[in-house]
């Protein structure tokens, strides 16, 4: 045997022992899977920039209506929203303003300040669209994978800071949704899970309402917590005295003259009360509920209070 052939054949059990990469797997190992960061959604609220156009996973409630698809954390302190939307050649349907045309797909993937954002269109993903499609206005606890976008810093006639440029009016950051890694069921018929609050109907010239306060997550855990103790138990039970306590501090009159009630509408843990005095023109109209969010934070999730979603004041003329 030459040295020639001697070297070839050393070439080529070299390369039997040793094999080389195919290109397409060069390729991924050149290119990895991007690994989202875990944050919480005040994390994301109080330092936007920090986490801007990074791949993350988060998880809280999303609320869904008109002008309405959100992600939010009812403890977060930062006023700062997010905006939600989906990636891929998905849409949500979501009507809102400005220049946007709902519908349920676009005509290419979305894309971002440049950057690209598929979608896992799986079981969890088509589960969680079905759910905002069936019933417009509601609130879902989700985990989700995203690309978030800080949008720009602004500064409020307060003087405060936030951060906007996405959504209804350039209201929010922005969180894109790129995977849905889990939805919980929502299967209680004494919970609202209704994402907005229903408002006064008015009709004819000079007629509006006005709100009687305003109430979040946070006030609704105040008033569990006051149940709890014992020192407003009747409020697991009795949805109607809710409702005249408000009227009563709003009128400041005793709760005993707060008589006549009328129970506008009913539905899955919720009650709508309107009132209206003998002496004035104006009419009150009381949303009492057992907000989804709360049965998160109450000491036992099936034991909720009824609390005020929501309180107006309404007629026409001097009201």
């Amino acid at each position: 045997m030459g040295p020639e052939l001697l070297i070839r054949l050393v070439l080529v059990v070299a390369t039997w022992i040793h094999p080389q990469p195919s290109m397409p797997a060069a390729i991924a190992d050149a290119n990895p899977p991007e690994t989202p960061v875990e944050v919480s959604i005040c994390q994301l609220k109080d330092e936007p920039a920090k986490y801007n156009h990074k791949l993350v996973k988060v998880t809280g409630f999303v609320s869904h209506g008109f002008e309405d698809f959100a992600l939010s954390d009812p403890m977060c302190k930062s006023r700062t929203g997010i905006w939600l939307d989906y990636g891929g050649p998905k849409a949500s349907d979501t009507m809102y303003c400005c220049g946007v045309v709902p519908g349920h797909t676009r005509p290419e993937v979305l894309s971002v300040e440049g950057i690209t954002i598929p979608l896992v269109a799986d079981d969890r993903f088509k589960e969680f669209d079905r759910m905002i499609k069936k019933k417009y206005d509601l609130i879902m606890h989700t985990t989700m994978i995203g690309r978030f976008f800080s949008g720009e810093k602004e500064q409020s006639q307060a003087g405060g800071e936030f951060w906007s440029g996405y959504g209804h009016l350039g209201c929010c950051t922005l969180f894109i949704i790129q995977q849905v890694v889990s939805v919980d069921a929502q299967n209680r018929n004494d919970l609202d899970y209704g994402a907005s609050s229903d408002q006064p109907e008015i009709e004819g010239e000079g007629c509006g309402y006005s709100f009687l306060g305003d109430t979040s997550p946070k006030d609704f855990l105040a008033e569990q917590r006051a149940a709890e103790s014992g020192e407003r138990a009747w409020a697991f039970d009795d949805p109607q005295r809710v409702a005249v306590e408000l009227l009563a501090k709003e009128t400041k009159r005793e709760p005993a003259l707060i008589k006549n009630l009328t129970l506008k509408r009913r539905a899955a843990g919720r009650m709508i009360y309107t009132w209206k005095t003998q002496s004035a023109k104006a009419s009150y109209m009381v949303v009492v509920s057992r907000p989804y969010i709360l049965s998160f934070y109450a000491r036992d999730p099936e034991k909720l209070a009824w609390v005020v979603r929501a309180a107006y004041r309404f007629g026409c003329g001097d009201y």
